[in-house]
């Protein structure tokens, strides 16, 4: 037999594909629910992208209390970087939407695009991911966290306390990791 070819395919998943098969337990309701909730996973991912290329150039927003407008125009004015990968190790690393470190203060913000409210959490791995890579100490650096979401600003001064702990778990959890990786080799 002779396939068709869908060479223009590869790599894809269609959303109603055989390897996210769940969906073949839908009624009605839900797949519409679960379609719309990928649509808004890809428009996430857009106005990210778009963010970003707006910081890197530099080019602010209309002056407003829209999540877009108002995340964009910080971290331009904190002179931020945009989707910057922090890396303990192949087990634990992340994109930061916006970072920036002064010497003296590190900000992260994140931009939420959904309506699912966020957790500050994502935001101190991304503190303890940053101190393991850089070899600071949370304790002796200023941090100042903010998540963008529903047109506010949520403001977070984590207590160093809190980066250490996760600090310590990365370091304890890769080497659980990692040791099992070995024995499994």
């Amino acid at each position: 037999m002779v396939f068709n070819d869908h060479a223009k395919l590869k790599g894809q998943h269609a959303f109603l594909g055989a390897s996210k098969y769940s969906w073949i337990n839908y009624d009605p309701e839900k797949v519409g629910i679960a379609y719309r909730n990928f649509l808004a996973t890809a428009r996430g991912i857009a106005l990210h992208d778009f963010a970003a290329t707006c910081i890197k150039l530099g080019q602010k927003l209309p002056r407003s209390k829209k999540t877009l407008n108002s995340y964009v125009n910080d971290a331009i004015g904190f002179r931020m970087k945009p989707e910057q990968v922090l890396y303990y190790s192949d087990n634990c690393f992340g994109t930061t939407d916006a970072i920036c470190f002064d010497g003296h203060m590190l900000r992260v913000h994140d931009l939420k695009t959904g309506v699912v409210p966020a957790h500050m959490e994502q935001l101190l791995v991304y503190n303890a991911l940053f101190c393991l890579e850089y070899h600071q100490d949370p304790e002796k650096i200023e941090i100042e966290d903010r998540i963008y979401q529903n047109d506010d600003v949520i403001v977070a001064v984590p207590n160093p306390e809190d980066i250490r702990a996760i600090m310590n778990k990365i370091v304890t959890f890769d080497k659980i990791i990692q040791n099992i990786k070995n024995e499994v080799a």
